[in-house]
């Protein structure tokens, strides 16, 4: 199997703003893409990456937030809990980042790439980075935080 680098689409690309299909069926293609999408997440130290960010509108996104990787198909938050803030960048909107208050525990339920249904409870960086990916999966960008006024923009300084 040859796993390849993808192109992170970025702010502008009408891809990014399509709300993505539901997984019908988890083989081998969803496998192959999962692994080309631990290979362009890893190659620029990113936490997440979800499907559309590499031109692909499926329900299908990644994240390490640290303790290895976690493979998310057709996921749903079942419950939140608490609130917090933290400035959060993304791959498809690079130089900025966007202070967003967001839930500090999530229950979610998905399949993992192996078909294999679970129902894990995040918090942390972790419950970030999923309610992060699910954005993207409903074609929301971490500046719409700014648009709709829940979100301050900041531009990160590069040294």
């Amino acid at each position: 199997m040859i796993v390849t680098k993808l192109k992170i689409r970025t702010e502008g690309d009408p891809c990014l703003r399509i709300k993505s299909e539901q997984v019908k069926q988890i083989g081998a293609p969803e496998r192959m893409l999962v692994d080309s999408m631990l290979k362009t997440m890893y190659a620029v130290d990113g936490v997440g990456l979800a499907a559309p960010q590499v031109g692909i509108n499926k329900r299908i996104f990644i994240i390490d937030p640290g303790d290895g990787p976690i493979v998310f198909i057709n996921a749903e938050i079942v419950s939140k809990e608490g609130m917090s803030d933290f400035d959060e960048g993304c791959l498809s909107v690079p130089g900025k980042t966007v202070k967003i208050s967001r839930p500090e525990k999530v229950r979610v339920k998905f399949y993992d790439d192996q078909a294999i249904y679970q129902e894990r409870t995040f918090s942390g960086l972790a419950a970030r980075a999923v309610q992060h990916e699910i954005d993207h999966l409903n074609g929301r960008l971490i500046l719409d935080y700014v648009l709709d006024g829940t979100g301050i923009l900041k531009e990160k300084v590069v040294k």
